[in-house]
């Protein structure tokens, strides 16, 4: 057997193998066991291996690194086309397989160790977000059956949760019980993020790279740890506009006919970074306007488009500066301003 390219469909226990050889001919089929895989990868002689970029892949990617292999990850929905009729592991496999060798295909680099860690702490702070957003409309939601509404914002739903220690107030014994446990899982879980966004600063300003990225305005510690920890190599992306669409902060498409037209923002990639670079672009928007608008660019922009599409259109700008900040290890340069007539 000679597979010089293999498809490696992943699973929890069961691992389906499809190799060819130079020609192209199927010259391996085989299940393994999770036991099995890296001991059969280990006896064979150095190849290529693809996978898509899943749960584990990271992991069995730097697996097969050390076995001195070629890894080759690919986001899922760009090997879904090459699958045929009756889906099978075998099928995904191969196709997985024939995805590796198209010359059009993109690939995302293995994570190392260090960057997977950081993204655990910020996916479960983001976690721990939804559910305390959860707990503290749980809690208004009760409350507001028995009359009790308070107002939005943080100081409202301390207001609120005052109201349940009230035992004349009106809510019922039952009620102020059980709305107690939820208040206090929502402080819980409030301690926590804290807690969290706190190692995440510390993280950030001890990255160099993030650090650089900090410079930009409107990125702050929770995008550039994100960034950096997401984005193994950002000159897997060709340029600042490729990598602004990887974000979903560019127009979609659509031309047929020779007419081409441009719609919203296509929210493709991480909806987190792109959430974390449109705030922060928002933020700077409204000092902007508090100070008054320097940039002619901006200002001509904000004379013709509602202030949430200048927002984007500045995340969009930021996303640039970030790829070029990461592909040429640069620091961010301040452009000279042309105040606004």
């Amino acid at each position: 057997m000679n597979a010089i390219m293999i498809g490696l469909d992943l699973a929890k226990n069961v691992f389906q193998v499809h190799g060819v050889d130079a020609a192209g001919q199927v010259v391996l089929r085989r299940q393994l066991r999770r036991a099995q895989v890296e001991r059969f990868f280990a006896t064979l002689a150095p190849c290529r291996i693809g996978m898509e970029a899943c749960g584990g892949a990271h992991h069995w990617g730097r697996v097969l690194l050390r076995l001195g292999h070629e890894v080759r990850l690919m986001p899922a929905s760009y090997v879904r086309p090459y699958v045929k009729r009756n889906k099978t592991d075998g099928r995904d496999a191969e196709a997985i397989c024939e995805a590796m060798q198209r010359p059009s295909m993109r690939f995302v680099p293995v994570k190392s160790v260090e960057q997977q860690a950081v993204l655990v702490v910020h996916r479960t702070r983001a976690l721990m977000v939804r559910q305390r957003t959860m707990a503290a409309n749980g809690l208004r939601a009760a409350c507001a059956e028995f009359g009790v509404v308070a107002a939005q914002g943080r100081q409202g739903l301390h207001r609120l949760m005052q109201e349940l220690a009230a035992i004349d107030g009106p809510l019922p014994a039952e009620a102020r019980w059980a709305l107690s446990l939820l208040a206090r899982q929502w402080q819980a879980l409030d301690a926590a993020i804290g807690t969290l966004e706190a190692r995440i600063v510390r993280l950030a300003r001890s990255d160099e790279a993030a650090r650089r990225l900090m410079e930009i305005p409107g990125v702050g510690p929770l995008g550039a740890s994100l960034i950096t920890a997401t984005v193994a190599d950002a000159r897997v992306f060709r340029s600042g506009r490729n990598f602004a669409a990887w974000l979903g902060l560019t127009p979609r498409q659509h031309a047929s006919a020779g007419k081409q037209r441009s719609g919203s923002i296509s929210k493709q990639g991480d909806r987190t970074i792109r959430s974390l670079l449109i705030l922060g672009a928002t933020a700077r928007l409204r000092q902007e306007r508090v100070r008054g608008v320097k940039d002619a660019w901006l200002a001509e922009l904000l004379a013709r488009r509602p202030a949430k599409v200048v927002a984007v259109a500045l995340a969009a700008k930021a996303a640039r500066i970030i790829w070029a900040l990461l592909a040429n290890n640069q620091h961010y340069r301040a452009p000279v301003l042309t105040r606004a007539r």
